[in-house]
């Protein structure tokens, strides 16, 4: 049952996540348009200038910021929460491959996966988020295991939060019949092709027969791309060119691109050219990255690990911000919250003086490329799921956790409380 009608009012609001400013709005300097928000039938049916009182049922925001329900990109569902039993030994990233591979191997089973996935999806429901999109190993015979309860848990998670998956699989090992029979799999569960690529000597290659395998089963794509400090690694702009080699019509997304900051200024504006042209969205996942980049024991690191966000945007490259990994080996920290997503990326990146259009890193640009149209924004019609903070100005917002936020869904609050970490002990008994 529908939730009366009710108002919002005296609301902040980003304008960059307005579907359309209302004439006679008043913007403050950082960007935020001060409105009155109705909510009816679980949508929102008007947004209007902040005035004069409101009849009937009136929240007062006194000034503080509404969002819509947040985005969450790239993910690792499957690898989440494991950190209990597999650490990473030194913080690096081959420490992280190892100790996953060996918890993978010892101990992903459909019962495991399935615990620690929905427990990733209720952190997450509380912190606010409508969409996700997870990265699903899909190696051996861990791809028999992970896709079905991927399938299942999106079935069951279906009206609180939209689950797309990506096959995670290094694109050395998709060849011939190996790749044919994964695109096939992908394919049996609407899911979107990915692979990791690295500078094997045939890239090029491996990268036009992920395009064919794509194309031939309408897939969209989706890569972890050039994790690395190495300038050498240029796999970017060659999925670019393949892109416009095929002229592939699909979504395509890049994960990371760390390398990319590395590089000359010439081979930087030359290869963002290509993302550009071959219509490329790029998702940067600082907090991860800061995490495993540069890291050697003793010695503190000298760079920061993320994608030049900024030259991207200004290109019109679309950007997004993500979780990416959990509470496990490449990331042993993260609660599945896109608020300190975006409160990190802000301050890691400088992505403030202003603020500005920033805040769609979570929210509409990685919405865009989920194909989700109607999530990401606050417009008359879209459905009223928000979140509403106290803050007011992005000062406010950015120097705290925020967990006195709410969070509605079609209009009604929920109980914001992520699940207790003791619910996963049986998981670590052994």
């Amino acid at each position: 049952m529908d939730a009366p009608p009710f108002w919002i009012v005296n609301a902040r609001v980003a304008r960059c996540l307005l579907g359309s400013v209302p004439p006679g709005t008043v913007i403050d300097g950082e960007g935020l348009a001060l409105v009155d928000l109705r909510i009816d039938a679980g949508r929102v049916a008007a947004i209007e200038p902040a005035g004069p009182s409101r009849a009937g049922t009136v929240r007062d925001q006194d000034g503080g910021q509404v969002w819509p329900g947040f985005v969450d990109l790239h993910t690792h569902l499957d690898k989440g929460h494991i950190w209990p039993r597999a650490e990473n030994p030194d913080g690096t990233f081959d420490g992280a491959l190892k100790a996953v591979g060996d918890d993978r191997e010892a101990h992903w089973t459909a019962d495991d996966v399935r615990a620690r996935f929905d427990f990733g999806l209720r952190c997450a429901h509380a912190h606010g988020t409508v969409a996700i999109r997870t990265h699903l190993d899909s190696i051996g015979k861990q791809t028999g295991i992970s896709w079905p309860v991927f399938a299942q848990l999106r079935e069951a998670w279906a009206g609180r939060i939209d689950l797309q998956a990506v096959s995670l699989i290094g694109i050395g090992d998709l060849e011939g019949e190996t790749a044919a029979a994964l695109a096939d799999t992908v394919a049996g569960f609407n899911g979107i092709l990915g692979a990791v690529t690295y500078m094997v000597p045939d890239l090029e290659a491996r990268l036009d027969l992920v395009f064919r395998l794509a194309i031939e089963r309408g897939l969209d794509l989706d890569f972890h791309v050039d994790e690395t400090a190495d300038p050498r690694a240029v796999s970017l702009r060659l999925i670019a060119e393949a892109a416009q080699r095929h002229r592939f019509a699909g979504r395509i997304v890049a994960g990371h691109c760390c390398s990319l900051a590395m590089q000359p200024p010439d081979d930087v504006r030359s290869t963002l050219d290509r993302v550009a042209d071959a219509g490329i969205s790029v998702v940067t996942l600082p907090m991860c990255n800061l995490y495993l980049q540069d890291r050697t024991a003793g010695r503190t690191p000298r760079w920061r690990g993320v994608t030049l966000v900024q030259e991207m945007a200004a290109r019109g490259i679309p950007v997004a911000a993500a979780s990416d990994n959990c509470r496990d080996p490449f990331y042993g920290y993260g609660d599945h919250d896109l608020v300190e997503v975006f409160r990190e990326t802000v301050r890691i990146a400088h992505l403030d003086r202003p603020v500005g259009g920033w805040p769609s890193l979570v929210t509409a640009t990685p919405a865009a490329a989920m194909g989700l149209a109607q999530a990401g924004r606050l417009s008359v019609g879209a459905a009223a799921d928000l979140v509403v903070f106290r803050a007011r100005a992005y000062s406010e917002l950015l120097s705290r956790g925020q967990a006195d936020r709410q969070v509605f869904r079609a209009g009604v609050p929920i109980d914001g409380r992520p699940p207790d970490y003791r619910e996963l002990d049986p998981l670590f008994a052994a």
